[in-house]
């Protein structure tokens, strides 16, 4: 009987030893890296943050981004989201105010740019040649910053870089499907 006691006893032993060796070399190792908080440095001296928006909340954006930066310009336009986008304002002609509505066909470049094809152009009842029309919008109206005309090629280039934002924040356009309404940014924000 003495013998089984005894085995018994070391096996224990054994047992508690070898949970011992077991929590302490756990204990021991050091934590694996994706547990820890990790401070990086930041690209280009930007940090950037990916935003997801939608035509309505863009409509009421876009509107008081051209309200402010055109407030001295002698005729008013807006711009509104829908499936495509539509500029819709008016012109003087031969003293008369003539209503004008120009729809573009938006498409992101891989730069962060965003460039408006024309699509289609009312002015009243007039048919104008829509190159026409560009250019006069491109010399009468206070445009913002950032934004060309280029009325023989019939686009509109939204230079995003180039638009005034607060604290020098900038902006790159990743998707601008209207349709789906994926409408995705990159915001860019100086760290320095």
């Amino acid at each position: 009987m003495k013998n089984k006691w005894k085995t018994g006893f070391f096996l224990l032993l054994g047992f508690i030893v070898i949970i011992v060796i077991i929590l302490l070399s756990l204990i021991m190792i050091p934590a694996d890296e994706k547990g820890k908080i990790q401070q990086t440095e930041p690209n280009n001296k930007n940090v950037t943050f990916e935003v997801k928006s939608n035509k309505a909340d863009l409509n009421v954006l876009i509107n008081q981004y051209i309200k402010k930066e055109a407030a001295d310009s002698p005729v008013e336009y807006s711009v509104h989201l829908q499936d495509e986008v539509e500029l819709y304002g008016t012109l003087q002609f031969f003293s008369q105010e003539v209503d004008l509505k120009l729809t573009f066909e938006p498409e992101a470049l891989e730069n962060g740019d965003l460039v408006l094809k024309q699509k289609s152009i009312s002015v009243g009842s007039l048919h104008l040649p829509v190159s026409y029309v560009l250019r006069f919008i491109n010399e009468n109206y206070k445009l913002p910053n950032g934004v060309e005309i280029h009325p023989n090629e019939k686009i509109v280039h939204v230079n995003m870089q180039q638009l005034k934002l607060k604290s020098d924040v900038s902006i790159k356009v990743n998707t601008f499907d209207l349709i789906k309404d994926d409408i995705t940014f990159t915001i860019l924000v100086p760290v320095e």
